[in-house]
């Protein structure tokens, strides 16, 4: 089969890999639909995160095609959406609603590599959820988008206590910040604040529901939230960058008991501890538990109620993954689907 391979920083190719095959009984085969290149793709493009001759990928649909001996959830033929972490769904943590810290976890991220023709999903009755029926065509970006960006900025919300009466600010205009600003308005958010400067970004921002825009950044993004809340700042923000000026103008932007979500992968991010005393916040983040919300974001995609597939802005063949990359890199895209 076809996949995509990253040699090393910057080097991404798509080349001739090995078709999976069942392991263990609780495995299954998937024939992917669709895939992408995610935000935290670019760590090790970039060299913050080792790569050699990995296999990319951890978002993906599709139908599958043979299941162990012990699958029960999922068939040969449904169309599936899967978490980008492998769980078992049985654990105590899992039925905690925190499947990304099963204790049989395993990442898809530069392991199982779906940015490829085909996978073996681990775990398949933890980690897959079936569609109603076989999707149309126009739904499988929205569904894509379920398995990391918009369960990861539903989860933002939700860490965040996003809901009616609420003010939500939203630090990141990515891709995942941009399924936070859906997700607040979705949980009823009154108001949903993101945080961004470019007007292509703002516009999808204000689709998904956004009511204001902020274009400030660092302190002056806290000064222009305190502004719009009354000197109070937001009932709940969500962190979805990962950097250390988004981290802590995410922090600053959060008033006295109130609630931040941070779901932004952070390298090289310190926070003072004294400042986060002081703040008097509540926080959780982390890997997001998608599995948790699978069932119903499907639900919701199905029935048409949100359309999370307009994230993506770039569709290329997976032959060309390595465009899709440079493309994400430079900023010339806020996420790229990957046709097979």
């Amino acid at each position: 089969m076809r996949g995509v391979v990253m040699y090393t920083a910057g080097d991404v190719r798509v080349e001739e890999r090995a078709d999976p095959e069942l392991i263990e009984p609780t495995d299954a085969i998937v024939r992917l639909t669709a895939t992408c290149i995610c935000g935290s793709d670019l760590w090790p493009y970039r060299g913050v995160e080792p790569a050699d001759h990995t296999d990319m990928g951890h978002e993906y649909v599709g139908v599958v095609e043979e299941v162990g001996d012990d699958v029960r959830n999922v068939k040969v033929g449904d169309f599936v959406v899967g978490s980008f972490v492998i769980s078992d769904n049985t654990c105590e943590i899992c039925r905690a609603g925190y499947q990304s810290g099963c204790v049989h976890r395993e990442f898809v991220a530069q392991t199982v590599g779906t940015q490829a023709e085909k996978a073996r999903i681990p775990h398949a009755d933890g980690t897959l959820v079936a569609t109603p029926g076989q999707p149309d065509e126009d739904l499988i970006p929205s569904l894509l988008a379920a398995s990391d960006v918009l369960g990861t900025g539903w989860y933002g919300a939700v860490a965040a206590e996003a809901g009616p009466g609420k003010t939500v600010a939203v630090v990141g205009d990515g891709a995942v910040g941009l399924m936070a600003v859906l997700a607040a308005k979705q949980l009823g958010a009154e108001r949903v604040i993101a945080m961004s400067r470019h007007p292509e970004r703002q516009e999808l921002a204000r689709f998904y529901g956004a009511t204001d825009i902020v274009e400030e950044r660092g302190d002056a993004g806290v000064a222009r939230i305190k502004e719009l809340t009354g000197g109070l700042g937001a009932h709940s923000v969500v962190e979805a960058v990962g950097t250390q000026e988004s981290t802590m103008q995410a922090i600053n932007s959060t008033r006295p008991g109130g609630h931040l979500g941070f779901v932004g992968v952070n390298y090289d991010v310190s926070i003072q501890g004294i400042d986060l005393f002081f703040a008097g916040i509540h926080t959780e983040g982390g890997p997001a538990p998608v599995r948790r919300f699978l069932p119903d974001l499907i639900q919701l995609i199905w029935d048409r109620k949100i359309d999370p597939g307009k994230v993506f802005d770039l569709t290329l063949p997976l032959e060309e993954a390595a465009e899709g990359y440079k493309a994400m890199d430079e900023r010339r895209a806020t996420k790229v689907l990957l046709t097979l």
